[in-house]
């Protein structure tokens, strides 16, 4: 079997460093590899998305010691609901019914830039790893030996050559483009719209747990608690320009129709981002590899964009270390296109596309169905459990690597 290309010569480069990007490059630095992790921005950005952590996300963290660092920064939630405004009926899911599949039969709620953050900043003391910020990726050619990977600089273009590289630098991926892959979906008519308050919406509607997916034939929503925050992403109308819908009239009429009060809301941050429904036609370009928002983008009702996204990079990872270990070669890296973009297409897709279709019910007799059905299978043990194998995304993994 033929010798492994990665060396400090040649390292692995990884563009983008959010929370699949980093994660992954830590991975790897934490098996010996060098790596160079490349972002455009000046530092890890700071934002409202995901900020979920499924239990088998939580599992493969724990290799490189970043589930107990989230769950100090973050909040641990081992109860969700599907909950219905209009009766008061609530489907209560607890996942501790998993506490046989995985070591973490919960979620833990805490915003992805804060992992992004621990792994770069345990990256930055590793000797054969190196983080560049400001460094924004314009080109990818690969090449007999590796790839050539062409970037600006604070110090002008520069040319990087590396053995492998990972593309994860999100949905307009500059890697992506750049080695002719082709980006297929649909982008949905409307935003959504997602703000956090501090205000205890907990004194407003009862029994709220720590995730909630709340029906309302006027205006669903998702309520997630987010350390000392509550984070609430409304729907908004295809056409409503950005600038209103980010006012602050705007969003304090939709907090005050989920909670009435008194007063204003103080606002603590504000996001509103396009939706898409897209997978890449291939993961692999030769020894170009695609993953996260760079190879597959949904809706975010469910929480499996970036969980799926760290998927990618851990099974990656673990491909990567085995060719440089002299246990595989180059043909995993096809195991690799089939396995996460299938699991993608079939899963992931599907699911929050049907979540999403779930949540805008409005004929008030299929929202009764829903929420009946919901109620019956959080209440049987057996149900519950099948329920949340799929929705915490152990199954999806687990199927994944059955993929040949």
């Amino acid at each position: 079997m033929a010798s492994s290309l990665i060396s400090t010569e040649r390292p692995v480069i990884v563009a983008g460093a959010g929370p699949v990007g980093s994660s992954f490059a830590l991975f790897l630095a934490a098996k010996g590899l060098p790596v160079v992790l490349l972002e455009r921005n000046t530092g890890v950005t700071v934002d409202l998305r995901a900020s979920t952590f499924h239990p088998p996300t939580l599992d493969m963290l724990d290799n490189i010691g970043m589930t107990q660092r989230l769950k100090d920064m973050g909040l641990i939630v081992s109860r969700y609901q599907y909950r219905d405004r209009r009766t008061n009926d609530i489907a209560e899911f607890d996942l501790s019914v998993l506490k046989d599949e995985t070591n973490h039969p919960y979620r833990v709620q805490c915003e992805q830039w804060r992992l992004s953050q621990e792994c770069c900043e345990v990256l930055a003391d590793m000797p054969h790893a190196k983080v560049r910020f400001s460094h924004c990726v314009t080109g990818v050619i690969n090449t007999d030996e590796g790839v050539d990977v062409e970037v600006e600089t604070p110090n002008g273009r520069e040319k990087i050559r590396g053995s492998y590289m990972f593309g994860c630098d999100g949905a307009s991926s500059t890697v992506r483009r750049a080695v002719g892959i082709e980006y297929e979906g649909f982008t949905y008519p409307e935003k959504f719209l997602v703000a956090s308050t501090p205000y205890p919406l907990e004194e407003f509607l009862p029994r709220l747990a720590g995730v909630n997916y709340v029906s309302d034939p006027e205006e669903w929503c998702v309520v997630l608690r987010c350390n000392d925050l509550w984070r609430v992403l409304f729907p908004t109308k295809p056409g409503d320009t950005d600038e209103m819908l980010l006012s602050d009239a705007y969003i304090q009429e939709r907090l005050h129709h989920l909670a009435a009060k008194q007063g204003d809301y103080v606002i603590g941050h504000r996001t509103l981002y396009n939706v898409h429904q897209r997978v890449a036609a291939t993961y692999r370009m030769g020894r170009v590899m695609l993953g996260g928002d760079a190879a597959h983008i949904n809706n975010p009702l469910g929480g499996m964009g970036m969980n799926g996204g760290i998927h990618d990079g851990v099974n990656l990872a673990e491909k990567l270390i085995a060719i440089h270990e002299g246990k595989a070669d180059e043909d995993v890296l096809g195991v690799y296109d089939r396995q996460r973009r299938i699991t993608a297409q079939n899963f992931v897709q599907e699911h929050t596309i049907n979540n999403k279709k779930l949540m805008e019910e409005k004929d008030p007799e299929a929202q009764r169905k829903r929420q009946a059905h919901f109620m019956r299978t959080a209440a049987d043990p057996a149900l519950a459990k099948d329920f949340l194998m799929k929705a915490a995304m152990i199954n999806c993994v687990r199927d994944s690597y059955a993929i040949s």
